[in-house]
């Protein structure tokens, strides 16, 4: 017979009781629709990254891999809008959130990255789900409890070989990339 949580060890208990808080907080929903008020400096308007458009020899090298395209700023913005036509850009808005989310060193500002990067790509019915398994789903979820840089590499890794198996041949036949390399 199932003797219940009075057979766990006391400090199991208190674990659980931290991990339940931890992944509560991240998981509520305001009610007002404020979230969470962090103190930052005002951001200056940033200005737009110029995008360097490649020569045909560079374009040249994106076929090698989905890596090339993703490591060159025209690349990512050659992908994304590529992915917008087929309506499914959200993959490349994932890997890019994860990316940044990587380069984050203020813990404050991490669990805030987080917290919207779950809210918005992971949750079931954000607004900007990927499709990856309730597996996925699940590590990144307990990863959530203790942020590190590869809270996400899990998923980001899903996401980068539906990418590339499935979105990357397209893009690769399509005419904005053919246009590249005749240019």
């Amino acid at each position: 017979m199932c003797k219940g949580l009075a057979a766990l060890p006391q400090s199991c208990l208190v674990r659980a009781k931290e991990i339940k808080s931890k992944l509560g907080v991240l998981l509520q929903k305001p009610d007002n629709g404020i979230d969470l008020i962090i103190p930052y400096p005002e951001k200056t308007e940033k200005k737009p990254e110029k995008l360097h458009k490649p020569t045909a020899e560079e374009a040249a090298e994106w076929p090698e891999s989905l890596d090339h395209v993703l490591t060159n700023n025209y690349g990512v913005h050659a992908f994304r809008t590529f992915l917008q036509s087929e309506f499914s850009e959200e993959n490349i808005e994932f890997w890019v959130a994860c990316e940044d989310f990587k380069k984050t060193k203020n813990s404050v500002k991490m669990a805030a990255k987080a917290k919207k990067i779950y809210e918005d790509f992971i949750q079931a019915e954000g607004p900007r789900e990927v499709n990856i398994d309730h597996f996925t789903k699940d590590v990144t979820l307990r990863n959530l409890v203790d942020l590190s840089p590869a809270t996400f590499d899990l998923a980001q890794k899903r996401i980068f070989a539906l990418m590339e198996k499935d979105s990357f041949g397209r893009f690769l036949r399509s005419e904005q990339f053919q246009e590249l390399l005749v240019n």
